[in-house]
């Protein structure tokens, strides 16, 4: 959860913001519409695509993307506007487009917005060339209310003057299309310096009126990571359509908006700028008009990290003469590839429920964006896959890998060996990656569980999947052991961590920089961290490195002061000295019940609370490997129980956040797993929705997707293992595919109850887990399942619900394992 740390202030992030009514209507009648018809066609003729709606998290602090894009592309074409707008868009119809623009990040919280390379803004210029509007502020309008409109693969918008912007995209490349009013005369502008985040340092543009084709390159900053670090993007537009338009004007101008003016060279060709030392973007870019007053024109654009040569080749090898509605077909099908991926009873599935399923999975498939091939800096010429935009890891490990590995295992080991890839190139692992460059560090490395999970569950495959698990245990290693001279955006702080057995408070470091803040979250995530070591090295038969590894899993216990009691509960975590002492900050600051908006609680020296982004009010649960001894070091599961229901019931809960994501189903580790039935249903019905503002936050890089996911399909994953615990699915049935294995597995709500899928069970309701079965033979527990039994083999899985909440209120033989009680001892 990035957005806490620059511009917005820390309670924006815990109210919902008003929805505004800015797509077009017509974008939830299709979707209703299509949802209805689909309940009566066969699974062949399902167009998944059609139950996606975009727009849900552009409103709100969601900062979703709803740009046209393909899976994983690395172009996500959507207009940008002006105001709070990481990911380009926004609904909020008091803000102004500013153009639009090929290259964007979906659900981060990055306030200062992520790429917004290459804008193009259309224009009428009623006096000809002198008259158009140039920069930024001068060129900005007003959309027409109400006419927003997009789906998987398709973006469009309408200016208040009547032009109307299309886009469709490939991998690397897209085509744009604008209509004009009848007898205009159409002028673009093309910015070659400005970007979201305004950190132009330097760039050239040059057209060729003959070929019909501008292109454009240079520098620009990170939009979550040090100022020091610039990354290279290149353009190319091609804009005659093959022969089918004719230029009339054309030319290149620079001006700022602060100085005042706007100029601009008629027939001029090139420009080559550097960094403005002085202050601000230096704006630059070309100007161009068409013959003949044709009322649309279509430019077809690539996109590349390393040369205008690459990206001219990648629109021309993607794209090619290929017509608008083509490419249109093509990223549709490529998302009906995806999303097809897990098939749901769409006769009886409540409709918003489909609709919030199929549109968290498209956002499960946005980003990371893959760009193979388009390397920079160390990464340059790399023979290894490699995405741009993990941003970042502790956000993502918790569920969006978890739910990869059951469907998607190819891009899941192309994404591991990315990571490895990190450690062979910089030494360590990456935890956050923005803009191609290296990202703040949040909870550590927090790419050892997502490494972690692929092993657990695809060791068997991992050689044919390209992945040498050795080496991969390597990359773990070097996190684990290893200290970074400079530790903010790579790995950890380990050699005081190992010192102490926690990340002290005040400690001499006499070896490594970093900003020594987050004392106590980073002890309890680093102690994940090591879990993760240690599931691989007992895959891999380590014995030595398996108790060490446990013994670091438990250091989370360093950082639990006994003495610390808030609301009448007994025991926080705490930032702790190097004496020993614990250092007192009250469990209570930094959650949404502090009563100092002033406080600081992310990434801010300042920050002197001990955890990111969170209070040690939601910190404290956080143990998903021993929440067996947290129960213990809470009082016994009575009153843990007191006390999770408090958590809720207070206010404390942050489902925006990553640290509250497990907090709903702990009632199963305390054999009350109706409690969790409960309160999920009360978590997704009180945060999430089908509109703009159906997100609590920014969805975080889809982490708020594929939590929802797991919600509805009644499901939550324990990273780092092959554990998933079971919850009360909201639909009657539904299968997932996994075309690598070759299997598909089926799980069937037996007694399924529509009037269940609510924010408040009501009385009689049947959505209390009775009995599971699994290929026939019935469970001993009804709390959790393996990935083993499940979707490694595929097969038939029964969930039997009961109305009667009390005969089924305990897990039956087991509880979910921890650490503490023998749990995890083996891998599969």
């Amino acid at each position: 959860m990035l957005a806490f740390w620059v511009l917005v202030a820390t309670a924006s992030c815990w109210n919902f913001g008003s929805v505004q009514a800015q797509p077009s209507p017509q974008v939830q009648k299709r979707i209703s519409a299509a949802i209805q018809k689909a309940g009566s066609l066969p699974p062949s003729q399902v167009d998944y695509t059609q139950f996606v709606n975009v727009f849900i998290g552009t409103d709100n602090f969601g900062d979703v993307c709803p740009g046209a894009s393909v899976p994983f592309g690395m172009v996500k074409f959507s207009t940008d506007l002006t105001g709070y707008a990481p990911a380009g868009y926004v609904t909020d119809p008091t803000q102004k487009i500013r153009g639009l623009s090929p290259m964007h990040d979906s659900g981060t919280g990055s306030s200062l917005g992520t790429y917004g390379n290459f804008e193009i803004m259309p224009m009428v210029c009623p006096g000809g060339f002198d008259s158009c509007p140039l920069t930024l502020a001068a060129r900005e309008r007003f959309r027409k209310n109400n006419t927003d409109d997009a789906s998987p693969g398709y973006f469009s918008q309408t200016l208040d003057n009547g032009i109307k912007m299309e886009a469709t995209s490939t991998r690397r490349a897209g085509l744009e299309r604008f209509t004009f009013p009848k007898g205009s005369k159409p002028y673009f502008v093309l910015d070659l310096s400005n970007d979201l985040p305004a950190s132009f340092a330097g760039g050239h543009m040059d057209i060729d009126p003959e070929k019909g084709r501008i292109t454009m390159g240079g520098l620009w900053g990170s939009s979550f990571g040090p100022s020091i670090y610039n990354y290279q993007a290149f353009a190319c537009y091609d804009i005659l359509d093959g022969g089918k338009q004719k230029l009339s004007e054309y030319g290149v101008w620079t001006g700022m908006t602060s100085e005042d003016f706007q100029a601009r060279g008629l027939g001029q060709t090139h420009l080559n700028l550097t960094r403005n030392l002085i202050g601000g973007v230096y704006e630059s870019g070309a100007l161009f008009s068409f013959d003949g007053k044709p009322e649309q024109i279509n430019i077809r654009v690539g996109i590349s990290f390393m040369s205008t040569d690459q990206a001219c080749a990648n629109a021309e090898s993607e794209v090619g003469d290929a017509s608008f509605e083509e490419i249109v077909a093509r990223s549709k099908a490529l998302w009906n590839q995806k999303l097809s991926k897990i098939e749901i009873d769409l006769k009886d599935t409540p409709a918003n429920v489909t609709e919030m399923l199929y549109s968290s999975l498209y956002r499960a498939s946005l980003t990371p964006n893959n760009a193979t091939g388009e390397t920079q800096g160390p990464f340059a010429g790399t023979t290894h896959p490699y995405f741009d935009s993990l941003y970042c890891s502790w956000d993502t490990f918790r569920t969006f890998y978890p739910l990869m590995s059951l469907h998607s295992p190819v891009e899941f080991a192309e994404i591991v060996d990315n990571y490895i890839d990190g450690w062979r190139k910089l030494g360590w692992m990456p935890e956050c990656r923005a803009n191609n460059l290296p990202g703040w560090t949040q909870g550590g490395s927090s790419g050892d569980p997502i490494v972690g999970q692929f092993a657990i569950t695809y060791h068997n495959e991992a050689a044919a999947l390209g992945i040498d698990l050795e080496e991969l245990y390597s990359a773990m290693l070097a996190d684990a052991e290893i200290n970074p001279p400079e530790w903010n955006t790579l790995g950890r702080q380990v050699n005081v961590y190992k010192q102490y057995g926690y990340v002290p408070f005040g400690v001499l470091d006499t070896s490594s920089t970093g900003r020594q803040t987050r004392e106590g979250s980073r002890t309890l995530e680093y102690a994940f961290e090591d879990f993760a070591v240690r599931q691989v090295a007992l895959l891999l038969n380590k014995t030595d490195d398996v108790a060490k590894y446990t013994n670091r899993s438990l250091f989370y216990r360093n950082v639990w002061d006994p003495s610390v009691v808030s609301d009448g509960f007994h025991g926080f975590s705490q930032k702790r000295l190097p004496n020993g002492t614990f250092a007192f900050t009250n469990p209570i600051d930094c959650s949404p019940n502090d009563n100092d908006t002033n406080r600081e609680c992310s990434l801010q020296g300042d920050n002197v609370v001990g955890f990111y982004e969170s209070s040690s009010w939601e910190y404290s649960w956080f143990a998903p490997h021993d929440t067996a001894h947290l129960i213990q070091l809470m009082g016994g599961n009575a009153t843990f129980v007191k006390r999770l229901d408090h958590f809720f019931d207070a206010g404390y809960y942050l489902a925006g956040n990553e640290p509250s994501f497990q907090t709903p189903i702990g009632y199963h580790y305390a054999n009350r797993p109706t409690k969790s039935v409960d309160r999920v249903r009360d978590v997704v019905f009180t945060n999430f929705d089908i509109t703009p503002a159906g997100l609590p936050g920014n969805d975080d890089q889809a982490a708020m997707a594929t939590l929802l996911v797991f919600h509805l399909l009644g499901l939550y994953p324990v990273p780092s293992t092959s554990q998933f615990l079971i919850l009360s699915p909201m639909t009657p049935k539904f299968t997932i595919h996994n075309s690598y294995l070759n299997v598909s597995t089926t799980i069937t709500t037996k007694g399924f109850d529509r009037r269940s899928v609510q924010k408040t069970i009501p009385k009689g309701a049947a959505a209390y887990v009775k009995s599971v079965s699994i290929n026939g033979v019935v469970q001993p527990n009804r709390c959790h399942f393996d990935f083993y039994d499940v979707f490694r083999v595929g097969g038939n899985v029964v969930i039997e619900v009961t109305a009667d909440k009390n005969s089924v209120d305990s897990c039956g033989a087991g509880l979910p394992e921890s650490i503490s009680t023998g749990g995890f001892a083996t891998v599969r």
